[in-house]
């Protein structure tokens, strides 16, 4: 897909994709991959990740309905909605045959229920410190005991999820020593073929032992490290980019933007660039040192971020002018802008970044 008439566009290394499903691999041995492809694959385009996947990937999870409604034209993969269903939504999923996520034995009975002679699988979600969503640790066997006796309910899988995987290794490790141990009390109350799955991508890098049988990749797979220390193993798979549309001579003294934050100290040529908040470029990188690239140099944001446009100083950058690309994440030449460069300057994470980008900003797989 030619990129000649984009104003702002993000391009999907497929082969990076691949190279981070390897890496994974190589870390779990026997264990199954559940690529998490939920918002939009984490801003990277759900769909065309999937496909470049397909062949590395046992499952797919994905946040809600509406996503698994979406994955589910492109492939055939089982896939597991983690995130909770709204009561309107379990009919459907049922009917589909996706896996839902079930954390209270009402839930299951619901299930069962819609079900109606059909089987339906499910995933049990136990809580074992995150606090969002699974029945707790304390009564979890009673709970599954119950939902195993459900006559059309199958457990397609057992999970948990760690909520401090990237930040408290002690706490972790206790973590799930105590979730290997209650698996052992399921398998012993409740037999069954039900396979098992705790680790996102922090766990895959840190606690790749127990595996168990699955492991629930998502950010490494687009080549960003929740562990700053292992980001060399991982290849980014997306360069955000956009294009100078004007530029202009500025006298000293000029104010640049809303607020007037920013006044030149010097004469200087300012580029404005054709992209802004609106296609997920955060506003609170303005007056953050923030910078793009352009010919492979770094250049400074000026002033602030606004809704589809942002400025630029290109001073040094001899003949820059209208229609050229810029990047604003990724690689140009011997230079990089990283996703932890943006996510450290906004003062937020690397999962916001990507998941913000904006539906306005075409997807080009490459």
């Amino acid at each position: 897909m030619s990129t000649e008439k984009f104003r702002c566009w993000a391009e999907i290394d497929r082969s990076a994709l691949r190279h981070n499903a390897k890496m994974v691999r190589e870390r779990i041995g026997d264990a199954g991959l559940l690529a998490v492809v939920k918002a939009n694959a984490y801003g990277h385009g759900m769909v065309g990740v999937a496909e470049a996947l397909a062949d590395d990937a046992q499952l797919f999870g994905v946040a809600n309905l509406e996503e698994a409604i979406s994955l589910r034209k492109a492939l055939a993969h089982p896939i597991v909605i983690l995130g909770p269903a709204l009561p309107h939504e379990r009919e459907s999923i049922v009917a589909r045959e996706f896996i839902p996520s079930v954390s209270t034995l009402a839930e299951a009975q619901e299930f069962d229920r819609l079900a109606a002679g059909r089987s339906v699988s499910i995933c049990f979600v136990v809580d074992t410190g995150m606090g969002r969503m699974g029945t707790p640790e304390a009564g979890a066997v009673e709970v599954f005991r119950q939902v195993a006796k459900l006559r059309n309910v199958r457990t397609h899988s057992v999970s948990t999820h760690l909520p401090v995987s990237n930040e408290d290794e002690r706490y972790t490790r206790e973590e799930l020593a105590g979730f290997a141990k209650l698996i052992q009390q399921f398998r012993r109350e409740v037999p069954g073929d039900y396979k098992v799955h705790a680790l996102p991508s922090a766990g895959v890098l840190a606690f790749p032992d127990p595996s168990f049988d699955f492991v629930r990749a998502g950010i490494m797979l687009y080549g960003i490290s929740p562990l700053p220390d292992k980001q060399s193993v991982l290849r980014p798979v997306m360069t955000w980019k956009t294009r100078i549309g004007l530029v202009r001579e500025m006298a000293k003294g000029s104010s640049i933007s809303y607020g007037r934050t920013f006044i030149a100290p010097k004469a200087m040529k300012v580029a404005t660039l054709t992209a802004g908040y609106a296609d997920g470029y955060p506003r609170h990188l303005s007056n953050r040192d923030a910078a793009v690239l352009v010919r492979g140099r770094r250049c400074a944001l000026l002033g602030r971020v606004t809704m589809d446009l942002i400025m630029i100083d290109v001073s040094e950058v001899e003949g820059a002018e209208a229609g050229e690309e810029v990047v604003l994440m990724g690689r140009q030449g011997e230079s990089e802008i990283p996703c932890l460069e943006l996510a450290e300057r906004a003062n937020t994470i690397t999962w916001e970044i990507t998941t913000r980008i904006g539906q306005r900003v075409r997807r080009v797989f490459v």
